[in-house]
């Protein structure tokens, strides 16, 4: 099969005109590809087209686009009004219902119109690409182009081939995506592809952190943003997206992976989608956005107290650094050893919650804080308590540390923190999508930047962290808890044994 999706006078009919079958249109049209566009519904097609028109009105208002500019945008895209208008197209790209038996019968239809030689691209994000191509006589010519919203935005495209895909088939669709100015990486035919796939850490992991009354959304959301450096917390994301669409795609990953521990929903989200509370879309999710909202009490109260004079710090990983932090802020700093009666003693547990560090140092759990030294990007530092820790000692340790101009929060016993917890998810993760094959691991770190807008990919943001550190914490919460979604996965397991790279290749 002879593909050639970079020639002048190629054709792009694409199917669907909700908001991303449109925003996909438009961005093949600014590209100067004539783009025909067709929808089922009746007026689904003029409304998108004249959203088109709005947007780049928007743009050239903002002085970012010319009027000429825009004029030549809108003279590339034309209406479709009946499947048979697609015979030109060298380039079908489908977004239509996330409906197996819908798509394959549009594919069907168009196998009997489009030439012999087009290609037919879903954009689906949630079906195999493998399983709609096989209801056509020519699976061959069957991809998977999955965009993201709203396409004029978002850069990045995964580039799908399925099991009986042309073997030129994946470099004509990544040579199409590049001619659009956007940025593709090649994933294998799997549940979620790469960016779906790479979004079981963030969220989930948040909502167990919850579920288990370690910290408030509010908390959590802060932490991840002004202490790990994220654009937005997982509770905002959870809003923003709809509880009930990301509820949906955890029950679809967790059963297309045949309930690997790894991606198992959330009961907590599951119940808030049955009462209603889905987000921004609803008015209320995590926080509500009909009224003005209070600022929500703290899990822990600190009790304020004067910052101490003296602290003790346990010459463990990250040990050092913090008796840095507290010397600066102006309290003398004793490590290691064995703490004078009564002291404040603080540890820097990985993957230990602070009452197995309190245990295992044969220290007084009633002395006893935890503070997370681990991926430090932000002012924003938690200190950790265990039940027996006393209310003046937390104070103190609060005191200590804000001293500097640092924001704390105070958490509940975690083994883990929420940081430690949620990025080594993230990073383990990604490490599995490495280990199965989706994608190189370079394209894994570029598909998590620009499709989830993490600050880093979870291979590199486990090189900046240190696997070695990583595996500790991953090691460390399976020990307490035996639960197997924390099993580090073997390729973070040899990487970090050989001290290389999480993106270094087998």
């Amino acid at each position: 099969m002879t593909v050639d999706l970079l020639k002048s006078d190629l054709v792009v009919a694409v199917f669907g005109a909700g908001t991303m079958g449109r925003g996909i249109a438009q961005v093949c049209a600014q590209a100067g590809i004539d783009t025909l566009l067709y929808d089922a519904r009746a007026g689904a097609v003029d409304e998108a087209i004249a959203a088109v028109g709005k947007g780049l009105d928007g743009q050239v208002a903002k002085g970012r686009i010319t009027e000429d500019a825009k004029r030549a945008v809108m003279a590339k895209l034309k209406p479709m009004s009946s499947l048979a208008e697609a015979k030109p197209a060298g380039l079908v790209i489908e977004a239509i219902v996330e409906d197996l038996g819908v798509k394959r019968d549009l594919f069907q239809k168009l196998e009997k119109i489009l030439a012999a030689d087009a290609v037919i691209a879903t954009n689906t994000s949630s079906l195999s690409v493998t399983e709609i191509a096989a209801g056509c006589s020519k699976p061959e010519r069957v991809g998977g182009l999955h965009f993201f919203n709203p396409p004029p935005v978002m850069k990045l495209v995964e580039v799908i081939a399925g099991l009986r895909s042309d073997p030129s088939l994946a470099d004509a669709l990544i040579a199409v995506t590049k001619r659009i100015a956007k940025t593709p990486i090649v994933a294998t035919d799997t549940p979620g592809f790469v960016v779906n796939h790479a979004g079981r850490a963030y969220g989930p992991e948040a909502l167990r952190i919850v579920g288990q009354g370690i910290a408030s959304p509010r908390e959590v959301d802060e932490l991840m943003k002004e202490a790990a450096g994220f654009r937005m917390g997982p509770f905002e994301l959870l809003d923003l997206i709809g509880g009930d669409v990301t509820h949906a795609v955890m029950e679809s990953m967790y059963g297309r992976y045949y309930e690997e521990p790894m991606y198992q929903p959330s009961a907590l989200l599951a119940t808030r989608v049955a009462g209603g509370l889905l987000g921004r879309k609803s008015g209320a999710g995590f926080y509500d956005y009909k009224n003005a909202e209070a600022p929500s009490a703290p899990t822990i109260a600190v009790v304020p107290q004067p910052v101490p004079t003296a602290a003790w710090v346990a010459d463990e990983d990250g040990g050092r650094d913090l008796a840095a932090v507290l010397e600066a802020n102006g309290v003398k700093v004793t490590i290691g050893g064995a703490p004078a009666k009564g002291a404040l003693c603080f540890v820097t547990p990985l993957g230990e919650d602070c009452t197995g560090a309190a245990l295992r140092l044969k220290l007084d759990p009633a002395n006893v804080v935890a503070v997370d030294m681990l991926g430090r990007f932000g002012k924003r530092l938690t200190v950790m308590k265990n039940p027996l820790t006393a209310p003046d000692m937390l104070g103190q340790a609060v005191a200590a540390l804000a001293a500097g101009g640092a924001v704390v929060t105070a958490i509940n016993d975690s083994t883990g923190f929420v940081t430690q917890r949620l990025l080594s998810m993230i990073v383990n993760i990604g490490t599995r999508i490495a280990e199965l094959r989706v994608a190189a691991p370079a394209d894994i770190d570029t598909a998590v930047e620009l499709g989830l807008n993490y600050p880093k990919g979870p291979l590199a943001l486990g090189d900046a962290l240190g696997s070695s550190r990583v595996l500790a914490v991953l090691d460390g919460m399976f020990a307490l808890t035996h639960d197997p979604k924390y099993r580090a996965t073997n390729w973070l397991r040899r990487r970090a044994a050989l001290g290389v790279s999480l993106r270094t290749p087998d």
